[in-house]
């Protein structure tokens, strides 16, 4: 090796082992400690000063000895270690006092570009004292308790939490930086609707808050299924819950979520009353268009219902009744991170009747009159056993700030024993009924960092439908069974402050049982199918920087998986724009594709005497493809301070329709073909409101039509939901704590099918077949109906709340036809069959709440 090498590397070594050598020293003098009176002896020696001070106070410290020659940076830094008082008496003679009280100062900034904050609030937590920055930022304090804590907040500012000890006064005072606060507002929704609680977001969905709802005529209870038909667009026909029409969709076609769960029964008293308490019920959302990418099914629309997630450290509840039923709900603080949620309801009706239950069992078995040969009314004799119940359960975990753990419960029961007598006729039934829905789901809600977080669903649903009807020697059983499972995974990550994506996945199975027995003729048959779903989604959200823009925009893929006999994949973009034309004036652009593999069959639509006649079942591809969906609207809306206008027009195709889901009661009942219906409509809403009062008028027009190639010209014809004018005029008034409101809701008519009244029956067969006219080639008559209802809200001591109301639905008592129908008889002729609207109704409640 060159000599010139050797000393190089040499050199070298030296320079590494003085790097260690001093690395090391330096360690060693950071790390040195000493007791503080050692120290202050060696101050006394080295700067010829003395202190005072008492062993007691100071014979345990530890300190690290500072690296300063200065004796005031000296004392400074022992202040900042051991918190204790150091005051200097003359240039020769300091105490040192160990007290349970220190003096802080500091300066406020900001942590952006470290300006000083002037006026913020430095506070000392659990007293009563508090002082504010000056002009550039600083503070002091005197007499601060040692292990206080001191609270600094400013508007526009995180909060900051900090030991009172590290703000011991020194010189100078210790830099302090606030971070800018950016908070993530809610959704900014574009009106409150017709009344407190009921809003419009800027996606074009409506949002219920059942704990701010304030009252709409006919409604003493925030109904949540009643409540959204106030809306235009959405209505109920036959004046039940359980069948719910979305622009004209049929009632299976809406997603109904309660707690992420899918529901496959909705409804009480069979249909007429919702199955969901609305007392723990914090948020409804309803969808008709423009649908976020992670929804699946619902071609129609979406009704997703949330209970109350955030964890309180108080319990509270309620409970109330009516003259159907009686309910309590709650929540339980079980600690600092666990909650329990529960609710439940059970019809009276067992143990006393009233006219409201009267009523409504009229409505529900009894409307159906019989003309004999089209003209003579048939007297029935009946009897019935009948009640209903709900109970739901949740449980509320907060693993720690960032994880949120839920699990939620819901059973549904309807029960009926039923009998009638036709004397005249010398026919009796017997019809009995069970259905039974209970679920339950879990979620995880995690917060990995400030922009990315998961959500974590599964849950399991089961439906069960037990129903029978005996006539003479006939007996009929039908069984329907639902069972459902899902995981679902969504991840959100916000790329920029105003961009945000959302990604994930979602795998359904759903099997589905449907069992028909029956003695004469003697028939059986039992099918099992299953189908399994696969959804991939992405979605992309942007507000623009002056929030004037908001855009949504995504796409679903899904794989509809039947072992026997399906395998379809469908694309679904989605689209959903806002935009703010003026403060005032905003127009909005929405669309969506969708598809659904489970449909409600309405088999022999005409017995059951109208019990329960649905059933659910799955689509093989054959005689029920998958249902598929597209639309497209345009709307503007005009909302100031008390004023809203809105203006909305779409269009909506749905195809893979069968007729033995639709309810044909004429030529098409038996039948199986497949078709699509079409829907072009408008729907406008005014509302004028004020803190006092709200009244509005909104009106829709409805062309429904289905299309089916292989029904007898013409194919194409009314829909069975085609109502074409939909009107309502209403308003609600308050009083301090009484509130008012009363309504009028007009629509036209539905069609139907009368028989040819030149050749009403074919008599060669036994019982006669009915020779129809062309098919809803005729129309009810208009129906028309008055509602109005009371509450009074009243405290009946503090904490304790209380409210008492009264409702009258029809208080005209006007006899609507909600529907006709046509059978033959035992003696081989038509009888016409007519379905009538609740008589005036009136209910009651009382509830109480804390």
């Amino acid at each position: 090796m060159p000599r010139t090498h050797s000393k190089l590397l040499g050199i070298l070594s030296i320079i590494v082992l003085l790097c260690v050598f001093s690395v090391t020293n330096a360690q060693e003098k950071t790390i040195e400690e000493t007791s503080l009176i050692t120290y202050i002896q060696q101050l006394e020696d080295k700067f010829e000063i003395k202190f005072s001070f008492a062993d007691a106070d100071i014979g345990s410290v530890k300190i690290t000895i500072p690296e300063s020659e200065v004796l005031a940076e000296i004392l400074n830094h022992l202040r900042i270690q051991t918190k204790l008082k150091i005051q200097k008496l003359n240039e020769r003679y300091y105490t040192i006092v160990n007290t349970n009280t220190i003096s802080i100062c500091g300066v406020v900034l900001d942590n952006f570009q470290q300006n000083t904050v002037a006026g913020a609030t430095v506070e000392i937590l659990e007293t009563d004292r508090a002082i504010i920055t000056d002009g550039l930022g600083n503070f002091s304090l005197e007499n601060v308790p040692l292990n206080a804590k001191i609270q600094i907040k400013h508007i526009g500012f995180k909060t900051l939490f900090i030991d009172a000890k590290e703000l011991v006064n020194t010189d100078p005072c210790q830099t302090l930086l606030l971070s800018q606060f950016y908070q993530k507002l809610e959704e900014v929704v574009v009106y409150e609707f017709l009344t407190k609680g009921l809003v419009q977001q800027l996606d074009g969905s409506i949002q219920m808050n059942t704990d701010e709802f304030g009252i709409l005529p006919g409604l003493i209870e925030p109904d949540v299924l009643q409540t959204i038909q106030a809306l235009p667009g959405i209505k109920s026909i036959d004046e039940t819950v359980s069948d719910i029409n979305i622009r004209g969709g049929s009632n299976d076609q809406n997603l109904i979520l309660w707690d992420g769960i899918k529901m496959y029964q909705s409804g009480h008293f069979f249909g007429l009353i919702s199955a969901f308490n609305p007392f723990l019920t914090d948020e409804v959302t309803l969808i008709k268009n423009g649908t976020s990418a992670q929804y699946g099914d619902g071609v129609s629309g979406i009704i997703d219902m949330r209970t109350n997630n955030e964890l309180t450290e108080n319990y509270y509840g309620g409970g109330g009744f009516n003259l159907i039923s009686g309910d309590l709900y709650g929540q339980v603080p079980l600690g600092k991170k666990v909650a329990f949620q529960f609710s439940g309801r059970r019809s009276l009706t067992d143990f006393f009747t009233t006219t409201t239950f009267d009523n409504l069992f009229t409505k529900a078995f009894l409307n159906d009159q019989i003309k004999d040969g089209l003209a003579q009314a048939v007297d029935v004799e009946r009897d019935d056993k009948f009640y209903f119940y709900d109970f739901t359960g949740k449980v509320l975990y907060d693993i720690n700030e960032k994880q949120k753990l839920r699990f939620s419960f819901i059973n549904i029961n309807n029960f009926l024993d039923y009998s009638e007598n036709i004397p005249s006729l010398n026919r009796e039934t017997i019809s009995g009924l069970d259905q039974t829905n209970y679920s339950l789901g879990g979620s995880l809600e995690s917060k990995w960092s400030k922009k990315f977080s998961t959500v974590l669903n599964t849950y399991y649903s089961n439906y069960n439908l037990d129903a029978n009807s005996a006539t003479g020697q006939q007996s009929l059983l039908q069984r329907n069974k639902v069972a459902e499972k899902a995981f679902k995974l969504n991840s959100n990550f916000q790329l920029k402050n105003n961009l945000n994506w959302l990604n994930g996945y979602q795998l359904t199975e759903t099997s589905i049982t449907n069992e028909t027995l029956v003695t004469q003729p003697q028939f059986g048959s039992k099918v099992k199918d299953l189908i399994k779903v696969h959804s991939l989604f992405s979605e992309l959200s942007y507000t623009s920087p002056n929030k004037k823009l908001n855009t949504r925009g995504g796409i679903r893929l899904n794989y509809f998986d039947n072992p026997d006999s399906l395998s379809v994949v469908t694309v679904e973009p989605r689209l959903n724009i806002n935009y703010a034309i003026t403060k005032e004036l905003k127009v909005n652009i929405l669309g969506e594709f969708k598809s659904q593999g489970v449909n409600q069959k309405l088999d022999l639509e005409q017995n059951f005497l109208g019990i329960e006649k649905r059933r659910w079942v799955l689509s093989d591809g054959e005689s029920l493809p998958v249902t598929k969906s597209k639309q497209i609207s345009l709307g503007i809306n005009y909302d100031a301070k008390n004023l809203y206008v809105g203006l909305e027009g779409f269009y909506k195709e749905v195809n893979g329709i069968n007729t033995i889901t639709q309810g044909f009661q004429n030529q098409s009942q038996f039948g199986s073909e497949i078709g699509k219906y079409d829907i072009k409509g408008i729907e406008f809403l005014i509302n004028k409101k004020t803190s006092k009062y709200s009244v509005w008028a909104s009106y829709a027009y409805n062309f429904n039509n289905y299309t089916f190639e292989s029904i007898p010209p013409p194919t194409t014809f009314p829909n069975n939901l085609d109502i074409r004018h939909t009107a309502t005029f209403a308003g609600t008034l308050t009083f301090n704590k009484l509130k008012i409101g009363v309504g009028l809701n007009y629509r036209t008519g539905k069609p139907f099918t009368e028989p040819d009244p030149d050749n009403p029956i074919d008599t060669t067969f036994f019982p006669g077949l009915i020779n129809y006219q062309e098919t809803n080639s005729q129309r009810l008559a208009e129906y028309l109906r008055a509602d109005a209802s009371v509450i009074y809200n009243f405290d009946i001591k503090s904490g304790i709340k209380a409210s008492t109301g009264i409702s009258v639905l029809n208080f005209t008592n006007r006899e609507n036809i909600l529907n006709t129908y046509y059978q033959v008889n035992d003696t081989n002729t038509i009888e016409t069959v007519e379905s009538f609207s609740l008589g005036i109704t009136p209910n009651f409640s009382f509830r109480v709440k804390f």
